[in-house]
């Protein structure tokens, strides 16, 4: 085995520095991008009078009431628990999960509100449903959401 030559040696320490650089100037860039600044901030979340006004045309029926429980588990248990409790699996990477067993957790939102959130998001801590549901399976939803808080 040969012994590295000194322009050898020198070309190993430079490619270490260049490393060392290149992964603090990374973790820098990543650290700085995580932090919002103040000004950045994202604005409140309002919904808009004409959604929050509408009314459920859907009636809560045993049938409505189990295919909502359905496309519950596929797609809000995961942060709002198997029970509404605001317990699931993801609840803890975020600020607050609201628990549809309170009773108080709902009572100021009509259920125009609840769909509309359903359906277009809360911030970046609720995606959206999107057109992935009908909107009939959005009222269910609001109709199974609610009845967490009467049981």
């Amino acid at each position: 085995m040969r012994k590295p030559t000194s322009s050898q040696k020198t070309f190993t320490k430079i490619s270490l520095l260049t490393a060392t650089f290149f992964c603090l100037v990374c973790s820098f860039v990543l650290t700085a991008s995580a932090q919002k600044p103040k000004d950045q901030e994202p604005a409140e979340y309002k919904i808009p009078p004409e959604a929050a006004a509408k009314q459920n045309p859907v009636k809560p029926t045993p049938e409505s009431h189990a295919h909502a429980k359905k496309l519950y588990g596929y797609d809000c248990a995961m942060c709002h628990g198997k029970d509404g409790d605001g317990k699931g699996d993801m609840a803890s990477d975020f600020k607050s999960v609201t628990d549809f067993t309170k009773p108080d957790a709902l009572k100021n939102r009509s259920d125009g509100e609840l769909f509309y959130i359903i359906r277009n998001g809360k911030g970046q801590d609720m995606p959206p449903e999107g057109d992935r549901a009908k909107d009939e399976e959005i009222w269910q939803l609001v109709n199974y959401i609610r009845s967490f808080a009467k049981k």
